[in-house]
This record gives C-alpha cells, structure tokens and sequence, in this order.
C-alpha cells in the first residue's frame, strides 16, 4: 500500500491526472459507438458488422491488457501509461483521414492494443500509490472520469459528425486527446516502487493465481456481465432512436448519453459508500438498478426510455466502482496483474456481447436486445449469492 493521504495535494494531483487519462482513454475507445448506425449505412454491412470497429478494440484491447500489466513494472508504470495516451491520441487523428471501412478495422485494432496501456496499469498504480482509506475514493474517481470521457466521446462524435463529417470528428477529438496526454504525462508523480526484470513465468504464475481465488473469479464473471449488457444496451439504442417513431438525429440521438453524468456521480458515492455498507450489497443493488432501467426502456415513450437509461447507468457505474476497487483489495501481491484479469473479462463482456446484440437486434430488435441484457444481469445477481463480507485480502 502507498502513503498518499486523502486531502493532500499530491492526492488531488493525482486524482486530476487520472481523471483526464480516464477522459482521454474513454473518448478514444468509445467515439465510434454513436456512430456505429452511419457505419452499417457507410459502408453497406449489417448492423452486427457495423459494431465491429468498437468490438474489436475492445476485444484487443482485453487481450493485450493481459501482457501490459508485468511489462508497467519492468518499464515503469508511468512511462506506460503516458506513451499509450499519446499514442492513442494520434491513432485518433490518423481515423480523421480514413474513409474505408477495412482502414478502420486496421485502425481500431492498433488503438485497441494501445490502450491496453492505461486501464489496467492505472488501478494498479493507484492501489499501490494510495493509502488503503484513500484507495475506494481514488478509484471512484478515476472511473468518474471514464464516465465523462464516455459521454463526451460518444456526445461530440455525434454532433461534430452532424456538423460536417465522422471524419473531422475524429480529426477534432484526436487534436484534444493528444494534449490532454500531455499533460497527464507532465503532472502524474512517478511511481515509488523500482523496477523489476521481466519474467514470463511470473506473468502467467501470477495469472493463475488470481484465478484459483474464488472470490476474485466472482468479481470478474460480473465485470464480464455487467459490462456485456452496458455496451449491448448503448449499441443498439442508438439504432432504435433513429428509427420511427422517434426519428432523431445523429445529435439528437447522442443527448441520452448526458446520463453519463450520473454515472460519473454514481461511480464516486458507492466508492464512500463501501465502508458502511460493504461491497457484496452494493453489487447487488447496482445489478438491481440495471434490471429495472433495462426494464422501463420497453416503454414507447422517450421519457421513460431517458429514465430507465438513466437509472441502467448509475447502476452500472456503481458495480463498475465498488467491484473493481475490490480487486485491488483483494490482491496481495501482483495487483497489476489482478486488475489486467478483471478489465480482461471486462472488455471481453464487451466485445463479446457488444457483437451478439446485433444479431438480436436482427431477430428481434429492441425487444430482443433488452431480452438478452436481462438474461446477462440475473446472471450477475446468481454470482453475487456466494460474494462473502467482509473482503479481507487473500494470504501472500
């Protein structure tokens, strides 16, 4: 565990820096979400296909978050992370000049195994650099800046693209990106552990350790859930929104995700909120709230499909929060390589389900979507059943 203190400067430092690579991180892998409807009309594929340039980022990107985790510790967790936002960003600018649907692929597939760089590296850092009663607070935090980077990538796409094109969009927000990595690279303390040889062995011994932890395999079976029926449910929105009897624009359409800022809101109260209520009954609720805002978004009237997405995100946000801090907690050793299983299975979820909803969406559109975003959160709400309290961290 590290020292820094909540309400020091160097804590609020920190939580900026890490807000902003959120904000970057999030902007760039979700950017082409709204605009995953003008990809399958672009480009003449199927909706399913058309989800392809956010489900294979995120695909690579749980794949190479596997390797980056040991590498931050040979490297420097801090080198890492700021060379994979940088990168990123410029990846970024390079989509403003595509304008082929295989160019895209190739792009987003780079950009995945990029960003592989931060997530995983970034809970590691703040379970090692926080002290343990600053560490749920951090990490509250930090997602709420993922939340916000989320809403603003999928938001400004949409709009910029309405203005003039997908293209310029990406041209724009790359250009943002690039210096807001920057200035994550010149404020984020460098890490106080050294560095440590690169082990192979070690990288797939620490794996299996984590794996054979019951409580943990728990923790990412609901990342992987949770997370496929998040995305399932913001890939296809957007579908039936621009669809009759709605017909919204592009930019239209985009305004439901300013519910993000619930979820960022959401991300940061349940951090507080562990010590009092403990983690197992938290996940439980926020598994609860999706099914209900999964629920209210059968309704035809857009106000209650605003709510029902409003009250799906918090609780989103909240599992996202409180499980993912309990990786962290849990690990005693090898926390990088903890947090690099849990995103695994979190973007795989993503990936995965992200992909499977189109064909649900073909067979059944928004009914069948929402059918399979249940499915997925009672089998969440089954893996919480044998979640224990308290979390104690496992024997070194």
């Amino acid at each position: 565990m590290g020292s820094i203190q909540v309400g020091t400067a160097v804590y609020r430092r920190v939580n900026l820096a890490f807000f902003l690579a959120g904000f970057v991180t999030f902007v760039s892998l979700y950017a082409v979400q709204p605009l995953l409807p003008e990809f399958s009309k672009s480009f003449g594929v199927s909706p399913a296909l058309g989800s392809l340039p956010l489900s294979l980022a995120t695909g690579t990107l749980a794949v190479a978050m596997l390797f980056v985790g040991t590498l931050s510790e040979t490297w420097g967790r801090k080198r890492v992370m700021s060379g994979a936002l940088i990168l990123t960003s410029c990846l970024t600018l390079l989509i403003g000049f595509n304008d082929s649907f295989a160019g895209l692929l190739g792009l987003r597939f780079l950009q995945g195994l990029l960003l592989a760089g931060l997530p995983a590296v970034a809970m590691a850092y703040l379970s090692e650099e926080m002290s343990p009663s600053a560490i749920a607070s951090a990490m509250g935090l930090y997602i709420s800046g993922n939340a916000v980077g989320g809403m603003a990538g999928r938001l400004l796409t949409a709009i910029l693209a309405d203005l003039w094109t997908w293209q310029a969009a990406f041209f724009i927000l790359g250009g943002a990106c690039l210096l807001t990595s920057f200035f994550f690279s010149a404020s984020l303390p460098p890490s106080h552990l050294p560095p440590r040889p690169f082990a192979a062995a070690y990288l797939f011994t620490s794996l299996g350790r984590h794996l054979r932890d019951p409580l943990l395999r728990r923790l990412y079976l609901i990342a992987f859930l949770a997370m496929g029926a998040f995305v399932t449910l913001y890939n296809y929105l957007t579908f039936r929104l621009l669809e009759g009897p709605y017909l919204l624009s592009q930019s239209q359409a985009s305004l439901i995700f300013l519910v993000y800022l619930l979820g960022s809101l959401s991300a940061s109260i349940m951090g507080h909120f562990v010590n009092r209520f403990g983690r197992a009954p938290l996940i439980r609720f926020g598994l609860a709230a999706m099914v209900v805002g999964a629920l209210l978004t059968l309704a035809a009237a857009l106000p209650w499909i605003v709510l029902g997405v409003g009250i799906f995100t918090v609780g989103f946000f909240g599992v996202h929060s409180v499980a993912s801090s309990g990786v962290g907690r849990r690990a005693p050793v090898a926390k990088a390589q903890a947090s690099a299983l849990y995103l695994f299975f979190y973007y795989l979820g993503s990936s995965i389900s992200g992909t499977v909803g189109g064909f649900f969406w073909s067979w059944r559109e928004w009914t069948g979507v929402t059918g399979l975003i249940i499915g997925l959160l009672c089998l969440g709400l089954a893996v919480t059943i044998r979640l224990g309290r308290p979390w104690p961290p496992a024997q070194a």
